[in-house]
């Protein structure tokens, strides 16, 4: 990359501050062409502080080079879904983490899936909701559930979480 291109394109920015500048109704000419001069001065010289930090542009990387940089590894299951099973790791290990996160989430699942299957919302017809999830579901999908005791206990377990996925499923 040569240094005509750059020196160029500064040259043309610089002539069309010069204009604005003069055209300016507020600036007398001296202090428009002072300012010129400063502002030509600045970008001349940031295009050669540029031009001399890489004068031959960037290098070409070799096609070995190019083997050796890792990349970063794609994951066989979709991001969603890696979300949701850290949502589940940690409502497992983390009472409050489970009080705030994961059980709104399969509340939210069970909420749709009802309303989607049986045609009423869960928090408008909590008896019926119950009737449907069983007691030991509805214990920990009820709208009201009480904050746990110890916020830093262990969360839900997950076997019972997965028989309410299973139970919500089975809607």
């Amino acid at each position: 990359m040569t240094l005509v291109g750059p020196l160029v394109r500064t040259g043309l920015a610089a002539i069309v501050a010069l204009v604005v500048l003069l055209w300016t109704p507020k600036l007398s000419t001296p202090r428009a062409l002072a300012i010129w001069i400063v502002l030509a001065t600045a970008l001349f010289l940031f295009s050669l502080i540029r031009h001399s930090r890489d004068p031959e542009g960037p290098e070409p990387v070799s096609r070995f080079e190019q083997a050796l940089r890792r990349r970063k590894p794609r994951s066989a299951q979709p991001e969603e879904l890696l979300r949701m099973d850290r949502e589940l790791v940690l409502g497992s290990a983390d009472a409050d983490h489970a009080q705030r996160r994961l059980l709104p989430l399969l509340r939210a699942t069970a909420a749709a899936r009802i309303a989607a299957r049986h045609g009423f919302e869960l928090e408008r017809r909590p008896e019926d909701a119950r009737a449907l999830l069983g007691d030991d579901a509805w214990e920990l999908l009820r709208p009201d559930r009480p904050p746990p005791e110890d916020r830093h206990g262990p969360g839900v377990p997950r076997r019972r979480v997965a028989a309410l996925i299973e139970r919500v499923e089975s809607l």
